[in-house]
C-alpha cells in the first residue's frame, strides 16, 4: 500500500493515535478508506470515460506509448545499434552513473 513497509505503517498509526487519540482514530480511519475508495472510483470512471470518447483511437495511442516508454530504458549503443544499423535490439541495461568525487565540505584547500 502506498509503497510502504509494515513498520512504517505501524508507525503511522502509533503516531496517529497519539496526534488523534484513541476516540477519534477509528473515524479519521474510516475517513481515510472512504476518501481513498472516492478517489480509486474517479479515476476508473474517468479512465472509462476517456476510453469511450476516444474509441479506437484510444488503442492505436496505447502502442506508440508503449514503444516510447520501452525505449526509455535503452543506453546510447543500444540505440545505435537498433535505428542506424538495423540490427534487432538487444536487451536495454541500465546505464551506470557516475559516483560523486568525494569532497570534504567547509574546506578550502586553497586557503590552507
Amino acid at each position: 500500500m502506498l509503497g510502504l513497509s509494515p513498520e512504517h505503517l505501524l508507525v503511522l498509526l502509533v503516531a496517529a493515535l497519539f496526534i488523534l487519540g484513541p476516540e477519534r482514530l477509528p473515524g479519521a480511519i474510516a475517513t481515510v478508506r472512504k476518501t481513498a475508495q472516492q478517489a480509486k472510483d474517479a479515476l476508473a470512471n474517468a479512465h472509462e470515460q476517456i476510453s469511450s470518447e476516444i474509441g479506437p483511437e484510444f488503442e492505436q495511442l496505447r502502442k506508440p506509448l508503449g514503444e516510447l516508454n520501452r525505449l526509455r530504458g535503452l543506453d546510447p549503443h543500444t540505440a545505435l545499434t537498433r535505428f542506424v544499423l538495423d540490427s534487432p535490439p538487444a536487451e536495454p541495461t541500465p546505464t551506470p552513473r557516475p559516483e560523486p568525487s568525494p569532497r570534504v565540505a567547509g574546506v578550502d584547500m586553497e586557503a590552507t
